[in-house]
């Protein structure tokens, strides 16, 4: 398939864990997202004014491990961006293959990083690596449809690359890393710019800054900065508001 036709893969899910969100009513659930005729790449479902699109499973998984994506991408500045410190604890939420996991856990060697996905063969995948590698600071998490599985007040950094436009409940999920995030934490947001035609990629599987900061604003987050020096992604830091 052409690459102009792929978005990056990744999996993930989202629903609470009762020591990351308190309980929410279905009301309250399901006043969140409405539904309309899905577009040709899109699941039908909205949340604030968004469609969200369909998730791409394990099966590209090499794709994501092609060697030309550090040149594509600039992999190395957007972890160096994340400002990572060597003993935080960091969440890689819809880790896929891990190829963002493991190069944060070599900034974290005193640290941890909980690499969530909801694919098994995803989790396999890094499995297999870990053991190859003899790496002592991933620890893999399944997560669910609706939650990440993250306990409260236990990451100093959650990440997300061009996952969040393809969770299926963005508000949980996020409602459940505001609470994992430690006093002080932060999340980092990288999805392809909406506001860029050039970028090669499905309009569903990129977003804006404002739509962003509109979808992280309902749940707590403040757009701290949008670093602006990657290629074709947003890499926008949110802080707890």
């Amino acid at each position: 398939m052409p690459f102009r036709l792929l978005p990056l893969l990744y999996c993930l899910a989202v629903l609470t864990n009762c020591n990351a969100q308190q309980e929410q009513t279905p009301t309250e659930q399901s006043s969140a997202y409405t539904f309309k005729s899905p577009s040709r790449d899109g699941t039908g479902k909205y949340y604030l004014g968004r469609e969200i699109s369909h998730v791409m499973g394990h099966l590209a998984a090499d794709w994501l491990e092609r060697p030309e994506r550090e040149q594509e991408e600039n992999v190395s500045q957007a972890i160096e961006n994340m400002g990572i410190q060597p003993d935080e604890e960091i969440a890689d939420i819809g880790a896929g293959s891990g190829y963002y996991t493991f190069r944060m856990a070599r900034k974290a060697p005193r640290g941890k990083v909980f690499a969530v996905d909801i694919q098994p063969e995803m989790l396999d995948i890094m499995a297999r690596q870990i053991e190859r590698e003899d790496i002592e600071n991933v620890e893999l998490i399944r997560g669910s449809e609706t939650s990440p599985m993250l306990e409260a007040n236990s990451v100093d950094l959650v990440t997300m690359v061009d996952v969040y436009h393809e969770l299926s409940h963005p508000r949980e999920i996020m409602q459940n890393i505001v609470s994992a995030l430690k006093p002080g934490g932060r999340f980092v947001l990288l999805e392809y710019r909406m506001e860029d035609s050039s970028v090669p990629i499905k309009r569903l599987h990129k977003l804006s800054e404002e739509q962003a900061v509109r979808e992280m604003k309902s749940v707590g987050l403040e757009l701290r900065e949008n670093l602006d020096n990657l290629p074709w992604q947003h890499c926008m830091v949110f802080v707890k508001e």
